[in-house]
Order: structure tokens, then C-alpha cells, then sequence
């Protein structure tokens, strides 16, 4: 049987990542660079480890750099951005069967494995509701209420989650829309006004679609809340309300596993208290949504 190119044998799950050539052109690199490059490479190359949990934000202030240098210089090294340098660390100080799952051995049955990914899924939950800060979270339902109307932005693998969030808040009688579109959300953006709120759903914090989207409708006069992930970073900057969530995503992969969970947790939480709030007028959009919605079924 031919195995596919893309589908990594049991030995490559359990084995060494390839070396780290972004790290390598670093280290060479290093010794001719400008003062603020030199300094965010130290601290790339002697903290690794700790590197692989923090923000492009944590990152520039501990090398006391900008944002944009921390970018600029990973983008040197041949790396696509701050996001991508993070994983191909994590990929050289991890195994590669982390990637797919950050609790999975190369032998795990499927029951194994069900019970792990479940594990890590409440985990998130939990750790999620410790973090939640629930003034924050009023804050958020009462800022979002008070908009005539709502822009609701997520991209990749958070373009899901704010698919939700918009089915929800619309359910509840709420003049709000979507947009997962990169061109879409920096238009809805640029027309926003002191009349419109946003949500934004991003996990990392630093994707540069949704950071620019809810930088644009807060320059417009727009509210903005975000839904993110612990720790600073460069979205927090555009935000009136942050609303954080504490899943482990970042460390090893792109893809949304438990910060997906978390997120929805979260939507879930704050559209119930904007329901809350709403009284009867939301009951009575719920009501009329659900009676159209049994149409849909037999």
C-alpha cells in the first residue's frame, strides 16, 4: 500500500522534529543586527521555551522593541510572521504527534484518545470560567445591547465561532452582521460609527485581518469587544471590553480544538446575559425565530 506524502508515519509521530532553519538563520543573523533586532533575538534564542506561550505584544516588551520589529525580524529569518516562528519552535521542543492533539502518544487506541480530547476540551472549560471576569463580561452584554447595530468579525478558524454568534444574537432580536471575509470586514469596518459595536472573535490575538478590522471600526467611533485568548496582545490595543478565554492552542498548532470550545463557552455566556437584559422583547424574538425555524423541520 502507497502511503500518502502528506500522512506522517508512527515514527515521524514519535521522533525529533526537523531542525529549526528559522532559528539556525537567526542565530547567524544575530551578531549584525541593529540594537532592537538583537534584542528580541535573545530573547528568542535563550528563552525558547517560554517564547512558544507569549504574544507578539509579550515578546516586544520584553525585548523592549515595537510589535512591528518583532514581525519585521521574523519575517527576516524566513518565517511568515510571529504566529508561524512559534509554531516551528514548538514543532523543534515537542514531538510531532503534538500537532494533532497536545495529550496524544503515537499508540493511543481510539478510546484514548476520546477521553483526552474530551479531558482537554473541559479543561479549557474550566480554565476558561476561572478567567472569565464577569464585570467584564457585563460590560460586553451591555455595550453590545445599547448598539443600534453589531458587526461581528472572525477569520480562519475563528470564522466559525462568529458564524454562531451571529445566528445567536440574531435570534434574540438584534440588528447584526457577519463578516469572515478579510476585504469584507476592513469595508464594514471603515463605515462603522459611534452608533455600531463590534465583536471580535480571535483566539491568538494577533491575526492581522481582525486586529486591522477592529482597529478601523474603533478609529470610526464603533465599541469594540474581542474575544481572546489569555495574555497581551495587539488586538487587546483596539478593544473596549476583552473577554478571555484560556485554551492551550497556540503552543503546538493553527487549527482550533479547545479554543473553539472555550469561545463558544463564552459567546454562549455573553448572549445569555444580553438575553437576560433584552426581557421580554428577547423572549418574544426567541419565540418567533423558533416558531419559523420548526418550518424547517418535519
Amino acid at each position: 500500500m502507497v502511503r500518502s506524502a502528506l500522512a506522517p508515519t508512527s515514527q515521524e509521530l514519535a521522533g525529533a522534529a526537523p531542525p529549526l532553519a528559522a532559528i539556525e538563520r537567526l542565530r547567524a543573523l544575530r551578531p549584525g543586527l541593529p540594537p532592537a533586532a538583537a534584542r528580541i533575538a535573545d530573547v528568542v534564542l535563550h528563552q525558547q521555551a517560554e517564547v512558544v506561550h507569549m504574544s507578539v505584544t509579550e515578546v516586544a516588551e520584553r525585548a523592549g522593541a515595537s510589535e512591528g520589529s518583532v514581525v519585521a525580524l521574523c519575517r527576516q529569518i524566513g518565517a511568515r510572521g510571529f504566529q508561524h516562528l512559534k509554531i516551528e519552535l514548538a514543532r523543534a521542543l515537542t514531538r510531532p504527534v503534538q500537532a494533532i492533539h497536545e495529550d496524544l502518544e503515537p499508540e493511543d487506541a481510539p478510546v484514548i484518545v476520546m477521553r483526552k480530547v474530551f479531558a482537554a476540551g473541559m479543561q479549557a472549560l474550566q480554565d476558561t470560567l476561572a478567567v472569565l471576569d464577569p464585570e467584564a463580561l457585563a460590560r460586553a452584554a451591555s455595550l453590545l445591547r445599547a448598539a443600534r447595530r453589531i458587526e461581528v468579525y472572525g477569520i480562519g478558524s475563528a470564522a466559525p465561532v462568529a458564524e454562531d454568534a451571529h445566528m445567536r444574537l440574531l435570534r434574540i432580536g438584534l440588528d447584526v452582521r457577519l463578516a469572515v471575509d478579510s476585504h469584507v470586514q476592513a469595508i464594514s469596518a471603515a463605515q462603522a460609527s459611534p452608533e455600531v459595536a463590534t465583536l471580535t472573535i480571535s483566539h491568538s490575538g494577533s491575526t492581522v485581518e481582525t486586529i486591522t478590522a477592529t482597529r478601523l471600526a474603533r478609529e470610526a467611533g464603533a465599541r469594540t469587544v474581542v474575544i481572546t485568548n489569555l495574555g497581551r496582545s495587539p488586538l487587546q490595543a483596539h478593544a473596549d471590553v476583552v473577554l478571555h478565554t484560556a485554551a492551550r492552542e497556540t503552543r503546538f498548532r493553527t487549527e482550533a480544538m479547545t479554543s473553539r470550545i472555550a469561545q463558544l463557552a463564552v459567546v454562549d455566556a455573553l448572549i445569555s446575559c444580553m438575553a437576560l437584559a433584552g426581557g421580554a422583547d428577547a423572549v418574544a424574538a426567541l419565540r418567533r425565530t423558533s416558531e419559523v425555524l420548526a418550518l424547517k423541520r418535519y
